[in-house]
């Protein structure tokens, strides 16, 4: 049939390329790691996830339910390896971060179709691509690469700043202070929760807000992004910021007084072994010591052993409503395509969506045949239609909300008052879609 070429290892990139080999094609996956590695990353596998080792809710009738299920139908290689090394999280699904890239390198290696090349690409050469490319560099993309990608598509660069959070050593956590539970009793014991007296949370705040910050590398603006943002940055917009963010203790009950915390710190399990447990919420850029220092001060830390401090890294993405249709090829070049974070998507399985679909539509390529659209109403389709259509003076980066998503007409509005309601009559909605969509999509495969 013909070879694609998917240039990055990432969750997205792996989902394009296992698509593109499912479908027929020959697959070239350039990854620059070990040979060039990034600020963020630690080893040399694929799909390493370097943030939060959470996918955030799968409770059916919520938006990132909705966005894991069209991706779980369309036989995800992303969603296979999260089911595979699934950890204990609540309503969520976390995974064994190493376990996961684990899977996912050996079964991309393993395919007959793929063709791993661990080398650097540092452009995407002249005119128009020879052949079928996906660009899933992510966040960190090269600088080489980077500014070829601008040069190309005549556009500014744009960027934010990200954040990771610290992971601590689970027989480091006094758990005569700390309790296992999760909110509103969703999952049983999945979480430690560290409780905090209103005297115990001003002592934090007032040394997290006095904390000295790494500087910023570049003289840059620096443009946070809203939804991951450092807990010292949430903290400056004023005392209970935390406290009804990442430190809200709505549906937890200390064991101790059978009440309500003034402020809890929730840990979320990393791995199968159960020994490392990551602070949610808790990313930040402060210096090491400093953060040492600050976070055991929170009740049940004490004598924490930090297995990673938090880190700043600078996330870059494109300009995509001017640069993207909603099958993720550039108008520029329909043999050019964009997957993952640096598309404007945020999170793992926005980025393994927007991979899904590239990889789809590379083959299609191949084949001279028209370009998937996803369905309208489903999460695929919100989330390609956003970044190839929103206006572009202010663009963000967007998770997967109902936001995003068609509304219900009018009188099923009037008749179901209930937002959940709704949310599930939308749900349902966008996978009888998204069902029919791929059924044809099997079928004349």
């Amino acid at each position: 049939m013909g070879t694609v070429k998917v240039i990055g290892g990432g969750l997205a990139g792996v989902e394009a390329a296992w698509q593109a080999a499912e479908a027929g094609a020959d697959v070239r996956l350039f990854e620059m790691r070990p040979l060039q590695q990034t600020p963020a990353h630690r080893s040399d596998k694929l799909a390493e996830i370097v943030c939060s080792n959470s996918l955030k809710s799968d409770e059916p009738g919520t938006a990132p339910y909705l966005l894991k299920e069209e991706l779980r139908r369309g036989r995800s290689l992303v969603m296979e390896a999260a089911a595979a090394t699934r950890v204990p999280a609540g309503a969520a699904l976390s995974v064994d971060r190493i376990r996961f890239a684990e899977y996912i390198t050996d079964k991309i290696e393993a395919h007959p179709r793929i063709e791993v090349v661990r080398e650097e690409v540092t452009s995407l050469g002249e005119g128009a691509a020879e052949t079928p490319t996906i660009i899933a560099t992510g966040p960190l993309t090269s600088d080489a690469l980077t500014a070829d990608i601008m040069r190309r598509t005549g556009d500014d660069q744009l960027y934010f700043y990200d954040a990771i959070a610290p992971i601590v050593a689970a027989d480091s956590i006094d758990m005569a202070v700390a309790f296992k539970a999760a909110r509103y009793g969703k999952g049983g014991d999945d979480y430690i929760n560290c409780p905090m007296s209103a005297d115990e949370y001003a002592a934090f705040y007032e040394a997290l807000t006095s904390a000295r910050s790494v500087p910023l590398k570049r003289f840059e603006e620096t443009h946070w992004f809203e939804s991951c943002l450092p807990i010292e940055e949430i903290a400056r917009r004023g005392v209970d910021t935390l406290r009804f963010g990442p430190m809200k203790p709505k549906g937890l009950a200390d064991p101790r007084t059978g009440a309500e915390p003034y402020a809890c710190v929730q840990l979320r399990q990393e791995n199968l072994m159960a020994d490392a447990y990551g602070m949610v919420g808790f990313q930040n850029h402060l210096r090491y010591g400093e953060q040492e220092r600050v976070l055991k001060l929170i009740p049940g830390l004490g004598n924490a052993e930090f297995l990673q401090f938090g880190q700043i890294h600078r996330n870059t993405f494109i300009n995509s409503p001017k640069i993207l249709d909603e099958t993720l090829a550039t108008r520029s070049d329909p043999r050019l395509f964009f997957a993952g974070q640096i598309t404007g998507v945020e999170g793992y399985v926005e980025s393994v969506a927007t991979g899904w679909l590239a990889g789809q539509n590379a083959v299609r390529a191949l084949r001279g045949s028209r370009y998937l659209t996803a369905p309208a109403a489903s999460a695929i389709g919100a989330l390609c239609r956003y970044v190839s259509n929103v206006e572009t003076k202010n663009f963000q980066p967007v998770n997967i909300t109902f936001g995003l998503l068609e509304p219900l007409a009018a009188e099923l509005r009037k008749k179901h008052r209930n937002k959940r309601d709704r949310h599930i009559i939308q749900v349902e909605n966008a996978l009888a879609d998204w069902d029919r969509f791929i059924s044809n999509l099997w079928n004349n495969s």
